[in-house]
């Protein structure tokens, strides 16, 4: 049996490393969302994260490199949550897994849309937003590929046909967001309408 004492030993105050990024990677999202990356300075961060100053700058040369590490793991949560969806889906059927994509990727992208814009409405590291856009659209690049090894369509360029499903979404979204006449409408449904006619399936 353990003595009181044993009982009564203090917890290690250091958190695990892993802990201290995501704490101050959360304190710089939500400064970016509520004041805009510029304005939000490196004192702010590590007020909010409740960490000093060179806890910071062990993980993070310059607010620019958390710019680009909250890119990265936004990036990877958006992509994950689609893949979740279409996996969800028989492997075989092509157009249940582009539904999925649809459907997950306007609710995805409507649910982060705040992070969204603070994270990307900027030219503050642009190479990192391309590899970014990169990473998304080699999923729908992967989808589209699946679909003709299946048989669900064929296609002489899946790549461009991947870029004009990736703009085209993230353009509907934009569009329903500041359109009152389309909120409310179901636009995963029309989208993975109109991309089935785009892979001549509609």
């Amino acid at each position: 049996m353990n003595s009181p004492q044993e009982n009564t030993r203090p917890q290690p105050r250091t958190k695990p490393a892993e802990v201290r990024l995501d704490e101050l990677m959360d304190a710089a999202e939500n400064l970016f969302i509520s004041k805009g990356f510029e304005a939000t300075t490196v004192s702010e961060i590590v007020r909010d994260a409740g960490v000093a100053k060179g806890t910071f700058y062990h993980y993070f040369p310059s607010k620019i490199e958390v710019l680009g590490a909250l890119r990265e793991r936004f990036t990877r949560q958006f992509i994950d949550r689609i893949q979740l969806a279409m996996d969800a889906c028989p492997a075989n059927d092509a157009v249940a897994r582009l539904h999925a994509w649809c459907n997950s990727g306007v609710a995805a992208y409507l649910d982060s849309m705040a992070v969204h814009d603070a994270l990307y409405h900027d030219h503050h590291y642009p190479t990192r937003g391309n590899q970014d856009r990169d990473t998304v659209l080699d999923q729908v690049l992967a989808l589209l590929n699946e679909g003709i090894a299946l048989g669900a369509w064929q296609l002489d360029n899946p790549r461009l046909t991947a870029m004009l499903m990736y703009h085209g979404m993230h353009g509907a979204v934009d569009n329903l967001v500041v359109s009152e006449d389309l909120r409310g409408t179901d636009l995963g449904a029309q989208l993975s309408q109109q991309f089935l006619r785009l892979l001549g399936c509609g």
